[in-house]
């Protein structure tokens, strides 16, 4: 009997995506994930990963060996296939994913926690360094998109995670304004006073 899937990732997502159009292996995943630009929405810098996830997916019984293939001059790779439990489970994943907002813990809403440890001119800095790396980014994305001739059905990730990114920028770019004006400013005794510890 077919072990319940117990985590849903990007990652495991995109394989059995990538199965719904038809078998492939392992290393043939990874040149679709990279033609198609999607190493941003999933992490394949490891290429141990999707090895990892095909094997976690197999003994879920999500995907099968379909067959070993040998071309001249090149190692035996394994050819997957999605199951019809694959199937639904994907299914099942997608619109719990599309439906529902995951509880996620990115890193930037964790620094912005313990913005305090910081004196107020550092962290306007560091932010100030944030906002350069976010423009640029835009910018780079942007024209990526500029020159992609997709149908709109192709991109919506990609529009996605651009409107995320001007929010994201316009969001620090009014930090650092606080900071600089002064409107956004802490001391060791003010926080201690609202700490009730000792200031450092």
């Amino acid at each position: 009997m077919a072990a319940r899937a117990q985590r849903r990732s990007p990652l495991a997502m995109m394989v059995l995506a990538l199965l719904v159009e038809e078998p492939m292996h392992a290393y043939r995943m990874q040149q679709v994930i990279r033609e198609r630009d999607k190493q941003d929405v999933v992490n394949v810098a490891q290429r141990n990963s999707i090895y990892q996830t095909i094997e976690r997916l197999r003994r879920e019984e999500l995907v099968r060996v379909s067959r070993t293939d040998r071309d001249e001059g090149r190692p035996e790779r394994t050819v997957y296939e999605l199951t019809d439990t694959g199937r639904r489970t994907l299914d099942g994943w997608l619109a719990d994913a599309l439906a529902a907002p995951a509880r996620e813990f990115p890193e930037f809403p964790a620094a912005l926690s313990f913005l305090p440890i910081l004196p107020p001119a550092e962290a306007a800095r560091q932010l100030e360094r944030r906002v350069e790396v976010l423009t640029a980014r835009l910018r780079e994305r942007e024209a990526v998109l500029a020159a992609v001739k997709l149908p709109r059905l192709f991109l919506v990730e990609d529009e996605y995670r651009l409107a995320m990114m001007r929010a994201e920028l316009a969001w620090v770019h009014a930090l650092v304004a606080d900071l600089h004006a002064g409107t956004l400013t802490w001391t060791g005794e003010w926080l201690a006073d609202w700490t009730g510890d000792e200031p450092a």
